[in-house]
């Protein structure tokens, strides 16, 4: 399908070369927004095992917040 470009109000179709490094760019932008959709997950998975490590320390959560802020 032609890709296009809105220059001046008017559209102007890509040439096969730029149609092509706009498909990359909009790939990359897909895996770049789904790894930091990924890494935040990870990140909250980890904040909950890891307190849960804490409590099964023995520390009570009034503790474990005193030392993970």
């Amino acid at each position: 399908m032609t890709k296009y470009n809105l220059i001046k109000g008017e559209k102007v179709a890509l040439t096969a070369d730029e149609e092509a490094v706009r498909v990359a760019e909009i790939a990359d932008a897909v895996t770049e927004t789904q790894a930091a959709a990924d890494a935040k997950a990870q990140k909250a998975t980890d904040k909950t095992n890891g307190n849960q490590k804490l409590l099964d320390l023995g520390l009570t959560q009034a503790e474990v917040d005193a030392l993970t802020g």
